[in-house]
């Protein structure tokens, strides 16, 4: 029979979820009743990728803004003066746990990445930047300078938020003092504390070696709050406050925890009643850029923080316009199509760094399912957070 379809997605739709529900048993149920109502069969190395916040909402994985202030207290010894550097500028992101922060303090100094924060949401014009000749990697700006550079308000053009003004505010409101510097040289804050919460994401590490060799006091990230539980809180002992999520005024919701468990149980229960041996993973951030708006979707630490061994590694391609650029070059027809399957069937096992593969994606697979996945499921009212991918791992020679 002739194969006419490669990849396909379905998102599928699921129960709202709760606290304490049996998560992997309403996964499994739903994929099967869809298979059986959509009439698709379910096939060995299909993909089912569950969404983290699905997960962590199951394992009731919350903090409160108290459990934050305490755990900042303990970390910090006490202390009333700290500073905080490079966090993302999110409403439902670092904002939340900001108020938890303020809490424990009486004066914070937040220092802020300029022109844009690590995920690509901007504090100002690149261009105006630039025309005020501004150097980004030596400056440092206090925010009555900013404010007289760039304007008293200065908003977001996707959100219309003022995130410098908003972040006052929080903290304000929390009964603290804040002073906001504009700078990329993490160092920069040593000049006002030497007590400091490392706030970015994906360049973390980097941060908290050149704050600790520049003398710096303590020095704790994100991923070091709420890495145990606080009075019967939830907690990420890997990720911390990272991958948070405000659900209420007043809780985070955290990146799930012991996700290894999840996703094998899930395959072990569609095994035992499908007979198919499925791959699973859990989702969070798609790891792409938008290219109008310049945000960098992967807010989250990882894009997927646990998965079954199936997924892991890097895909195994050649580029098919290359090779039919190439060795097919004297051939048409259905001696091409066959010529072209014959190399797939044939190639090594390993194509990196040859030209067969140039132009191939080099990310890992569980980036790539995983960005497709949050396409598909989307962050709004959809109600798929369950995607099902089918024929990913089949190629041109699968019949």
């Amino acid at each position: 029979m002739v194969r006419t379809v490669g990849t396909v997605v379905r998102g599928i739709r699921l129960p709202i979820i709760k606290a304490g529900d049996d998560l992997v048993n309403m996964v499994v149920h739903s994929v099967i009743f869809s298979s059986e109502t959509e009439k698709y069969g379910l096939r060995d190395k299909d993909v089912i990728a569950i969404t983290e916040s699905a997960v962590a909402r199951a394992q009731g994985n919350y903090v409160t803004m108290d459990d934050i202030a305490l755990d900042v207290k303990q970390k910090f010894k006490g202390k009333k003066e700290f500073g905080i550097v490079f966090p993302i500028l999110s409403r439902n992101r670092f904002s939340t746990v900001l108020k938890g922060i303020a809490r424990a303090g009486r004066k914070l100094y937040l220092q802020l990445s300029f022109p844009a924060d690590e995920v690509g949401n901007h504090l100002m014009d690149p261009e105006k930047m630039d025309e005020l000749e501004l150097n980004p990697y030596l400056e440092v700006l206090t925010e009555e300078k900013y404010r007289e550079l760039f304007g008293a308000e200065v908003k977001h053009p996707f959100t219309g938020i003022d995130y410098v003004q908003m972040y006052r505010e929080i903290v304000e409101k929390e009964g603290a003092e804040i002073e906001i510097i504009l700078g990329n040289d993490p160092r920069a804050i040593l000049q006002y504390t030497k007590d400091v919460l490392v706030a970015d994401i994906h360049s973390r590490f980097r941060t908290k070696k050149l704050l600790q060799k520049a003398g710096a006091n303590l020095v704790w990230g994100l991923d070091d709050l709420c890495t145990a539980s606080i009075k019967g809180s939830g907690y990420n002992q890997q990720y911390g406050l990272l991958g948070s999520n405000k659900a209420t005024e007043t809780d985070v919701k955290l990146f799930p925890r012991d996700g290894e468990k999840f996703v094998a149980a899930v395959q072990e229960k569609i095994m035992e009643l499908t007979g198919k041996r499925v791959e699973v993973m859990i989702y969070g951030d798609g790891a792409f850029k938008d290219p109008v708006g310049k945000i960098w979707e992967l807010a989250d630490p990882v894009v997927a923080p646990a998965y079954t061994a199936g997924l892991s590694g890097l895909p195994n391609e050649i580029k098919l316009k290359y090779f039919a650029d190439n060795q097919l070059k004297d051939l048409s027809g259905e001696a091409s199509q066959e010529a072209m399957k014959n190399y797939i069937r044939e190639k090594e096992a390993r194509l990196i760094g040859t030209l067969e593969s140039q132009g191939t994606t080099p990310r890992q697979l569980t980036d790539l399912l995983g960005s497709l996945s949050d396409l598909a499921s989307g962050s709004g009212d959809k109600g798929t957070p369950v995607v099902l991918i089918q024929g990913y791992f089949d190629n041109y020679a699968t019949e």
